[in-house]
């Protein structure tokens, strides 16, 4: 199978809302055990730092968000409802706390695994395959990341984001973005964006 390059760099420093629709079609890949699990980035979330009242470092800047203030394309994982890891590539020049919310993927590589790392352990029950990666702590689930990869560089070789041509602006749909009530108007702009016909999107 021939690689794709990965993104580069520069693409993380534009605007935090062009990175999240640019990501849109990127393959996320997680190298685990030897083993290349990855999948088709169907959807994702932009996170606008200190004064966007959404994203982590409108708190203030805590050791959990030092990763938003560092370098560009680099992974900002965090856990969350004592359960799940969430994935973000971080946008913006050093300082600037932005981030891209990394929502739902499109299994591509790795899918036997991917299943066994999202069977239920109680019930055996292994998700249909549209429903493996479709939702941010799914996605960290099925790819084996965790708090591990805090701070990884996306252009490194544990996880990385290769590029594929730009999804049509007219395949491309955005709303409000999900689970953040409590940051009032900021709940409400049209920040999370989706390949509009993709049936691996977060439900």
């Amino acid at each position: 199978m021939l690689m794709a390059e990965r993104l580069p760099r520069e693409e993380y420093l534009r605007d935090t809302r062009e990175v999240a629709r640019r990501l849109l079609g990127c393959t996320l890949v997680r190298r685990h055990e030897g083993i290349r699990l990855s999948g088709r980035i169907v959807e994702a979330e932009a996170y606008l730092g200190e004064k966007d009242l959404g994203a982590h470092p409108s708190r203030g800047r805590t050791p959990r968000v030092e990763a938003m203030y560092g370098p560009p394309g680099h992974a900002y994982v965090y856990f969350v409802y004592g359960m799940y890891y969430c994935l973000n590539a971080v946008t913006q020049p050093i300082g600037e706390p932005q981030a891209v919310l990394i929502r739902a993927l499109e299994p591509i590589e790795g899918i036997e695994v991917m299943r066994e790392r999202r069977r239920n352990p109680r019930t055996g029950r292994v998700p249909r395959d549209v429903d493996l990666a479709d939702g941010p702590g799914k996605l960290c689930r099925a790819l084996a990341i965790d708090l591990g990869l805090y701070g990884a560089d996306l252009l490194g070789d544990e996880i990385w984001i290769e590029a594929e041509e730009p999804v049509p602006d007219q395949r491309i749909c955005a709303g409000p973005r999900i689970g953040i009530d409590y940051a009032r108007e900021w709940a409400k702009l049209p920040l999370r964006y989706w390949i509009c016909d993709s049936e691996y999107v977060s439900h």
